[in-house]
């Protein structure tokens, strides 16, 4: 079974055809980099793989169920454009309230260790308001990987991170794709992204325009997809 299956995903805005027969799919402990210019139709793909935005027509199956069901929701970790943690709440409280809606039982040990993981274990007490966009984004890196999902669907992940930061997330994404996990990544940042992932899809005015594995001379030269299938 595909860890995900997208069949013939169309998606409009009014009239303008956001998506247009989108077809992909993803093995489970694969890492998809999901590429294209703004407005190529990225986000829109991703959330709708998540199940905020429903297609118009087509189909997408999570691990062979309905992105909007709840048991395949909590097989899904998500990093979207709205970092989505409370300003008013402290880190530890922020990670204890996911782990507790995640149904954890251990949520408080579980919000420890990936504040650990993230580098903010010295601020686990001070409030997200104060937090630097950095901070936020490590944050919003740790509720996402915080219940172990089976698949990880970041847009942007690399965004306000500083070299370090980016350094964890890597390693992060390596040991989940290490321990059988899948990731679609949405970036700009193609060198971060190539260096993880397994297969490339390059979407274009909402239509894939490449779909194909990630080889070594894509590694080389990032530019080398753009540069190919990209709009002269």
């Amino acid at each position: 079974m595909n860890a995900l299956a997208v069949e013939g995903v169309w998606k409009y805005y009014g009239d303008y055809p956001a998506l247009r027969d989108i077809n992909l799919t993803c093995e489970a402990g694969s890492c998809l980099a999901l590429i294209g210019r703004n407005g190529a139709g990225k986000t829109t793909l991703l959330r709708t793989i998540a199940g905020f935005s429903r297609p118009m027509k087509g189909a997408i199956k999570i691990l062979g169920g309905s992105p909007r069901e709840t048991a395949t929701r909590r097989n899904v970790g998500f990093i979207g454009h709205g970092i989505a943690v409370y300003d008013e709440l402290s880190a530890l409280e922020n990670l204890m309230l996911y782990a507790r809606l995640y149904g954890l039982t251990d949520a408080r040990t579980k919000a420890l260790q990936w504040l650990t993981e993230t580098g903010l274990e010295r601020v686990r007490d001070g409030l997200v308001r104060e937090f630097s966009r950095g901070m936020r984004q490590r944050l919003a890196v740790a509720r996402a990987f915080l219940h172990e999902p089976s698949l990880l669907l970041l847009d942007e992940p690399f965004t306000a991170l500083d070299d370090r930061a980016i350094a964890v997330l890597q390693r992060l994404l390596r040991e989940a794709l290490a321990q059988g996990r899948t990731v679609v990544m949405s970036t700009h940042q193609l060198r971060e992204a190539l260096e993880l992932a397994t297969h490339v899809t390059m979407l274009n005015r909402g239509q894939v325009a490449f779909d194909g594995p990630c080889t070594p001379e894509m590694v080389a030269d990032p530019g080398l997809v753009y540069a190919r299938y990209g709009e002269g």
